[in-house]
């Protein structure tokens, strides 16, 4: 039965992704309608869909910095929106019910409140995968969004544990140690190599380690596999075992998106009604963008996050489901909700994939602040006297930076847009500055004293040079323009694009490897 299920999963995803769609929303059509075909959800496919979540929590946990939950932007944003949007959605029921609502009419105003609650929660799954799809997972946005579904996420494990029924045990204080054993958990990275074992690894800490040992002690398992992924986030391999468990984790979360459309049967009235809280879905946008513009962010920034926010959640799903357990929500409230979250997903992608074309469109209206008045991530870009700029600081960026500085002495300038990166590559005497070459203000942003003559598109995802391309072009630039790509497809499109040379990585890896070799080879010291 699992073959039929993936079957239809491949080629609802593939349709999708083929109309420019993220494959999950056709994971959840397909779910749909291998439904309403007389299917149901498996024990298998409840299994891995869970451990798809736990392993997405597990590599959250790697690449989040705890420092940036501290940030007021952060607590205080995601804090003010919940209680705000819970509120407003309170009222907003409260105004359905007077106008005789049918599934409104019996629920008191704890359990419309309830609702409310259910309903103020974003999707950590979608989002995640819309900002690594654009590539933009460590823009100023998606760190934004990031953090402030992280909050939303413990704010929804902080309900579930009390409603659950379920104390934590006396034990569970001991989980307050788990930072001792962080040396421990390092050591062993440290030895764990590259192939089998680091996988391996990484799924003892995240269902063992992390949320099997949490659920022991009577604690919500994924806030285990978080947190321990939190107490690794600092490790130089963080990121090559986010890396490595990125395959497993896709897989397992198309069977969360299945297991959606799976569980529920929806009926005439529940559809109904989920069309009337895709009515609240506004109210929730234009929250999230007046709090991000409050926090003194570009137009961009918070038009951005709030499209990447502009859903309802898995979890809100969970918390509907245990508040069905603990009977303070009747069952086809919930179907309706898991029918609202499926359609808030189908119609936010769309808005996530056309989102430059939206804030183009939107910013004839829509003015940003003073430059000096900005957030300090959101400031103007000061090029200097720079004559190469290389976009994308990470292992190939950084190693054109050196090729070029040590070759051509000419200014160079290296731009990423994570701050970490940036003042990484300072501290070993490069010059480096922040900056996401995506965004289509970089440009008019940006300072320079000199004469731009030749760019790098170093960046690691193919859609993110793509995108820097574009608004390079944009702005009729006259020099050269080099990028890297991964598959022959992708130089194809650069050069459709008109960048002026492209490199396939792995190609280009094995020449330099084979010149090394050579060079090495043939000097005076081994011909003798």
């Amino acid at each position: 039965m699992e073959l039929v299920y993936i079957s239809a999963a491949f080629i609802s995803g593939y349709i999708l992704m083929r109309c420019h769609l993220p494959p999950l929303v056709g994971f959840l059509i397909a779910g749909f309608a291998l439904h309403a075909f007389g299917y149901e959800s498996t024990p298998v496919i409840s299994d891995l869909a869970d451990l798809g979540v736990t392993l997405l929590l597990f590599s959250i946990g790697l690449k989040l910095d705890v420092k940036t939950l501290l940030a007021k932007e952060i607590w205080f944003g995601a804090t003010a929106h919940n209680l705000l949007t819970t509120g407003l959605f309170t009222l907003s029921l409260l105004g359905l019910k007077a106008l005789s609502v049918p599934m409104l009419a019996g629920l008191s105003l704890s359990e419309l409140a309830l609702l409310g609650f259910a309903l103020s929660f974003s999707s950590t799954v979608f989002a995640i995968k819309a900002l690594q799809e654009k590539g933009e997972l460590n823009a100023t946005y998606g760190t934004l969004a990031i953090g402030i579904l992280i909050m939303q996420d413990i704010f929804a494990v902080v309900f579930i544990t009390a409603t659950s029924g379920k104390t934590p045990e006396l034990s569970a204080l001991l989980l307050f140690a788990l930072p001792l054993l962080k040396p421990v958990f390092n050591k062993i990275l440290d030895n764990a190599g590259h192939g089998e074992m680091l996988v391996l690894y990484g799924i003892f800490l995240a269902l063992v380690a992390g949320a099997g040992l949490f659920e022991l002690v009577g604690v919500k398992p994924d806030l285990g596999a978080l947190i321990l992924g939190m107490l690794l986030a600092s490790h130089p391999r963080a990121s090559e075992m986010a890396k490595s468990l990125f395959n497993m984790k896709e897989l397992f979360l198309v069977c969360f998106f299945l297991n959606i459309g799976l569980s529920e049967q929806p009926t005439w009235q529940s559809f109904s009604f989920a069309l009337v809280i895709m009515l609240l879905l506004p109210i929730k946008g234009l929250l999230y963008y007046w709090i991000v513009s409050g926090f003194r962010y570009r137009v961009r920034t918070a038009m951005f996050t709030t499209l990447t926010l502009f859903n309802f959640s898995e979890f809100g799903l969970i918390v509907g489901g245990f508040a069905y357990k603990a009977g303070l929500m009747p069952g086809p409230i919930l179907v309706s909700i898991a029918i609202a979250v499926s359609l808030s997903f189908a119609f936010s992608a769309p808005l996530n994939t056309f989102s430059n074309q939206l804030y183009t469109w939107a910013s004839q209206w829509l003015k940003d602040r003073n430059p000096e008045q900005l957030h300090p991530s959101d400031q103007l870009i000061n090029l200097g006297d720079a004559s190469i700029l290389v976009l994308g600081m990470g292992r190939i960026g950084s190693g054109a930076y050196d090729e070029l500085s040590a070759t051509h002495h000419q200014p160079i300038i290296g731009i990423d847009n994570r701050e970490d990166s940036v003042a990484r590559h300072q501290e070993e005497g490069r010059r480096a500055i922040l900056g996401d070459a995506t965004d289509p203000d970089f440009w008019s942003r940006a300072i320079s004293d000199g004469q731009i003559k030749l760019i790098l598109l170093a960046m690691p995802h193919s859609q993110a040079n793509m995108l820097a391309l574009e608004q390079i072009r944009q702005t009729n630039f006259k020099g050269k323009v080099a990028a890297i790509a991964k598959y022959e497809d992708e130089i194809e499109q650069l050069k459709a694009l008109g960048v002026d040379e492209a490199f396939n990585i792995y190609q280009e890896a094995g020449s330099g490897f084979a010149r090394h070799v050579r060079e090495q080879f043939t000097t005076p010291a081994n011909n003798a």
